[in-house]
């Protein structure tokens, strides 16, 4: 039992017991009771499958057209400032179709999300130029019975009429719910949860953790049960979206009884790209399900922006001005559509997503951004065999900034469990059993220097427990961490849970074809399934525990659920043993 359950019951003087998290999904309804209240205090490296047809029209970007649109993501006016207020109650049709989401818990605070756009798969979402009130509310119950706060914010047209509340004030470790209005619209309702006090002594926590969901390789199937697990919060380990073409038909999703506008059909490059994109993704049901029924953490990977950057490199090597604009307008589309604070707002080009969340005295979670500082993937990137090249000591991963902030953290830490949500995998992975093996360049083997420093770093701060989550290859991997990947007998500095794809890859299988040579070729591998899925973590003082659940197809909705494996590592015990 995670520590739910003492929590829940703590908390019954504050409203009905919780239900099933799927029966807060209601639509936006109408018409609302009018809101009220103040707010409370290398080489080039290939193409992707259709980049061709678009490289002329990310040239068409000139030099000085990246500056400008730089400029103009860097140098944002004051918010609203040159923004006339319209009229809410004047909206005529339901301006919550991206649904509500809330994220990065703290003690006494979470932020809420919610985007206005009636008109979601159109440039500037049906809305005016204009910012627009809309009034919020947190009760401790779902009927809104008894208030823990209520407000106003601007929705405004510099922001594409997101909105990001950051309520004080709130409870530690406890459920809350929440919902927006604008004019006589009302939100779906979302549930969400703090985190504990910072030195609190809780007996444990449930968390899931999500990665890569390619709209156009099937349906969020993961994501509808994943709203109805027990789970304190979800970890986005990046590729939330994908740059890549749509087709009408919703790619693999095939759709019969719509049809996709053509501006989904071809890969996002500006700002307005991005927006779309995210609009069509979260109309998803699925996934504003997840987002409705628990709190996220967000990190990036590449796809949010262009698949397989390194800091201000692109793919298709374009000059740094023209691909730096690109970035700008991906990582402000990002802020937007995403419950982030305000210290995580970009600055053009330039965000800082890697920051710290802690659970008690029970877990430090340090998440980690692995593509905005890197160095340029080794030898033009692919699987490579590895090299002086790959093997630079002054090669990294993370930047020197958030590698000092890791370590420095690790040092700093009293918690149980240190767990690192970052988003390509860590342990090494060789494709071969021979000597002539050949490794990731974009995964941590492509920067085993970068690695070796953390481990390092880790151990001299005594951060044993050391729990590594990770998305990006679209399987599940289960591994032990060792201190020497070339001698199985080396000490076991960890453990990592790699996540598979809630969609990307389309529907996998339980042992893709180089299964037999991965298992063979690297021991410290426990556990390699291809299926599609999500993770869940429980952490307690003695365990962490971690659910490996994927569904039997994503090419066709409603698939079930099914646990592949489970497996445990003990604390002041590093190393995987089947559950």
């Amino acid at each position: 039992m995670t520590h739910h359950a003492a929590h829940e019951q703590a908390n019954a003087d504050h409203g009905p017991e919780i239900r099933a998290a799927g029966a807060l999904l209601a639509s936006a309804t109408r018409p609302a009771t009018a809101g009220a209240g103040a707010l409370p205090a290398p080489a080039s490296r290939p193409a992707p499958a259709g980049a061709a047809a678009n490289l002329g029209r990310r040239r068409f970007l000139t030099v000085t057209g990246a500056a400008a649109a730089l400029a103009f993501a860097t140098n944002l006016p004051a918010t609203g400032a040159y923004a006339t207020e319209a009229d809410a109650r004047k909206i005529t049709e339901n301006p919550f179709t991206l649904g509500v989401a809330s994220g990065d818990p703290l003690p006494g605070s979470v932020v809420l999300w919610t985007r206005l756009a009636p008109r979601p798969y159109e440039p500037g979402n049906g809305m005016p130029d204009a910012r627009v009130a809309v009034r919020w509310e947190v009760a401790y119950d779902e009927k809104f019975s008894r208030l823990a706060g209520h407000g106003r914010a601007d929705a405004h047209p510099e922001f594409n009429h997101s909105v990001h509340i950051e309520p004080t004030g709130l409870a530690p470790d406890r459920v809350y719910y929440y919902r927006f209005r604008a004019g006589d619209w009302i939100s779906p309702v979302g549930r969400t949860r703090t985190a504990p006090a910072r030195g609190a002594q809780i007996s444990g926590l449930k968390l899931g953790a999500v990665s890569c969901q390619a709209y156009h390789d099937g349906y969020f199937t993961a994501y509808r049960h994943l709203a109805q697990e027990d789970l304190d919060v979800v970890f986005h380990l990046g590729d939330y979206l994908y740059e890549y073409p749509v087709t009408a038909v919703g790619g693999a999703r095939n759709y019969t009884d719509r049809t996709l506008p053509d501006l989904f059909n071809r890969e996002t490059v500006t700002l307005d790209d991005y927006r779309l994109r995210y609009a069509l993704y979260k109309s998803d049901p699925d996934l504003q399900a997840a987002h409705a029924a628990h709190p996220f953490v967000v990190t990036w990977d590449d796809h949010e922006v262009e698949n397989n950057y390194a800091a201000d490199i692109s793919e298709n090597r374009l000059p740094p001005a023209e691909f730096l604009a690109r970035r700008a307008a991906a990582y402000r589309a990002y802020w937007e559509n995403q419950p982030l604070r305000r210290p995580q707002r970009p600055d053009g080009p330039d965000a800082r997503l890697y920051r710290r969340v802690h659970y008690g005295q029970l877990a430090q979670f340090d998440i980690l951004d692995t593509r905005q500082y890197r160095s340029d993937q080794a030898y033009g990137d692919g699987w490579q065999t590895p090299g002086p090249a790959s093997q630079d000591p002054a090669r990294t991963l993370t930047g020197a900034a958030q590698e000092r902030w890791l370590i420095d953290g690790w040092r700093a830490s009293s918690a149980r469990w240190n767990v690192l949500p970052q988003q390509v995998t860590f342990s090494e992975r060789r494709n071969a059993t021979g000597a002539d093996y050949k490794v990731s360049m974009d995964a941590w083997d492509g920067y085993p220097a970068s690695r070796e420093r953390l481990l390092t770093g880790a151990a001299a701060a005594g951060a044993d427990n050391l729990v590594v989550l990770t998305g990006d290859v679209h399987v599940h991997y289960a591994f032990d961490i060792k201190r020497d990947f070339g001698d199985p007998e080396s000490p076991t500095a960890g453990v990592e849970f790699v996540t598979t794809s809630i969609s990307s890859g389309e529907d996998g299988a339980d042992r893709p074809a180089n299964w037999d040579t991965y298992l063979a070729a690297n021991p410290h591998l426990k556990f390699y399934n291809g299926r599609r899925g999500y993770l869940t973590v429980t952490l307690d003082q003695h365990t962490a525990r971690a659910d490996y659940r994927t569904v039997t197809a994503v090419t066709t909705p409603g698939a079930p659920v099914g646990t592949a494996a489970s497996f445990v590592s003990e604390a002041g015990d590093p190393g995987l043993k089947s559950a």
